[in-house]
């Protein structure tokens, strides 16, 4: 049985100038040990972070409702040979659920492809604030992913490891519907782990998402209106031997409101290995779960079966 903490997630104020602290002080120590006992209870946490202001995040919401609203015949035009990249709507599983993904949107010239393909004519806002937006997503997963090695007291050596799995990302920008006849509580997005290393969420003033605690207790998120979610990936969870919790998440619309989110996935590229440090096994407490596998591979399997568990089936020991 789980305890009542399982129900409280933790939530870290970023708001001091902690990207400014210096990697090593005790300050930086203090933060990421914070930063890795959220990720191993919860495997998630809530994040209160001023860098990131007010007015970006007002536009990048205003631009996100103005990409939503253009003609059906032109987001279509959105599509990609990689899943879950394509412009998504009308799915018989998850009706109320559209989306879009974009990769490495922090790359000036994929911002403007993205932003010219929707508007032809031009829409220099909407890329600049899709451009800064995800430019300091990407600055603050990095900092948290280091922050996670700091936390195990790993070598500097491992940086490089996490530099892999933050070598590039997927900016999804979402649309939940109104339930037909504002029915209480439908599905807009089924139960699942993420597939990146790392996810930071940010969404409208609409709740909706669900996590599921290790005791298997679904609990509403309740993220401050300048905060953020941070959510481990079955990455994190395979590299750091299973420690860090993927944890299983969902979104679930009642109400006569529309729900605003976009998520910024870090990953691997396809041909990285993904591998436990041997800092991290430890036969009496932490024997090895996760044999070495390369990252494009244990995706594929995963699109090709939608298991939710694919990270065990597919590489654990």
């Amino acid at each position: 049985m789980g305890s009542e903490s399982d129900d409280i997630v933790p939530c870290l104020d970023f708001s001091m100038d902690v990207l400014g602290l210096e990697e090593g002080s005790e300050d930086w120590k203090k933060m990421s040990k914070k930063v890795r006992e959220a990720c191993e209870s919860h495997g998630c946490f809530l994040l209160v972070h001023d860098k990131i202001p007010q007015s970006l995040r007002d536009n990048m919401f205003i631009a996100i409702k103005d990409l939503f609203d253009l003609p059906e015949e032109t987001k279509r035009k959105h599509t990609s040979p990689k899943p879950y990249r394509s412009y998504n709507c009308d799915s018989p599983i998850i009706p109320l659920s559209q989306s879009f993904g974009i990769d490495d949107a922090p790359l000036l010239d994929n911002a403007q492809a993205f932003t010219n393909l929707m508007w032809p004519q031009g829409n220099p806002s909407f890329c600049e604030t899709l451009k800064s937006t995800s430019s300091k997503l990407h600055e603050l997963s990095w900092v948290i992913l280091k922050m996670i090695v700091e936390g195990y007291d790993l070598p500097k050596q491992y940086t490089s490891d996490i530099e892999e799995m933050n070598s590039t990302s997927n900016l999804r920008l979402m649309r939940y519907k109104v339930p037909e006849g504002n029915q209480d509580f439908e599905a807009a997005l089924l139960p699942h782990t993420d597939k990146s290393a790392l996810t930071i969420l940010c969404q409208n003033e609409v709740h909706g998402l669900q996590v599921q605690t290790k005791s298997d207790k679904w609990i509403q998120l309740k993220i401050p209106e300048e905060g953020f979610v941070i959510i481990v990936g079955d990455i994190l969870k395979a590299w750091s031997n299973g420690r860090l919790h993927a944890v299983t998440h969902r979104v679930i619309m009642s109400g006569d409101k529309e729900r605003y989110s976009f998520g910024f996935f870090v990953m691997p590229k396809e041909e990285v290995k993904i591998e436990v440090p041997p800092e991290l096994v430890d036969d009496k407490m932490h024997p090895l779960r996760y044999r070495p596998f390369n990252y494009g591979d244990y995706f594929q399997y995963f699109v090709s079966t939608l298991n939710e568990n694919a990270l065990d089936v597919y590489a654990g020991v």
